[in-house]
């Protein structure tokens, strides 16, 4: 099955067009044509199956034969990621993150963070594009970019953890800590890692700091090896 992504479909719509860049797609490298089926989902959790009714790549339009509310997860995980210096490093966080499951991502400007700007819209993008290869339904929250301090002051719901690298400091691991269907952030540190002062923070506002393991891993890697921890604890049979 392939999977298009179209975010203003709703449950109750007859009717879905294209735009155009979309369309293009559609008619001029899929080579699809009018009665073809085309699989559809607004990123809301809904799956609309529909048939194509006029293949124009300019503007498609595809006629809406049935949709299906997709269940949510079983839990909530929020990726807190210090953005990388080489962009591309990040985007392939997002990518696999994307595909792994997760719900929410937020990067977050620490104290050694080498790249404090980042573009949201060319993030945007690469969500979309993992979503659909996924074929998942749900498109991830991408918060705009925050702070350390900010973050870790904020009042946050359930499981807080803090996965950083100093030697000689009291963490248990990941795997341990998690609790099955449980809302959980995890903080991941820029190159660098966080500085000691961000890692006294955390912890005097109340957040665990956790190891992924005995290797030292970049931050993408280790990034998507909480995302992996976690979603393979709430995997269902």
């Amino acid at each position: 099955m392939q999977l298009f992504y179209h975010p203003e479909v709703a449950p109750g719509d007859k009717e879905v067009v294209f735009p155009r860049e979309e369309s293009k797609h559609i008619v001029k490298v899929l080579r699809k044509k009018e009665g073809d089926q085309l699989h559809l989902t607004n990123g809301k959790g809904w799956l609309f199956v529909t048939e194509l009714i006029a293949a124009n790549q300019n503007s498609c339009t595809a006629r809406v034969l049935s949709s299906e509310e997709a269940p949510p997860a079983p839990y909530h995980l929020h990726m807190v990621v210090a953005p990388t210096k080489m962009n591309d490093r990040y985007e392939w966080f997002l990518e696999k993150a994307t595909e792994i499951g997760v719900q929410e991502i937020t990067p977050v400007i620490c104290d050694h963070s080498e790249r404090k700007v980042v573009k949201l819209n060319r993030y945007e993008r690469v969500l979309q594009s993992a979503l659909k290869q996924s074929l998942h339904t749900r498109f991830p929250v991408l918060n705009e970019p925050v702070s350390f301090t900010e973050l870790v002051e904020r009042e946050i719901p359930g499981q807080k953890f803090i996965a950083h690298c100093e030697e000689d400091a009291e963490k248990n691991l990941l795997s341990k800590r998690l609790k099955k269907g449980a809302q959980v952030t995890i903080l991941i540190g820029p190159e660098g890692d966080f500085s000691p002062d961000e890692i006294s923070t955390a912890l005097k506002n109340s957040w665990e700091a956790v190891s992924l393991g005995s290797s030292r891993l970049r931050t993408e890697t280790a990034a998507i090896v909480a995302c992996h921890t976690a979603a393979l604890l709430n995997e269902t049979e």
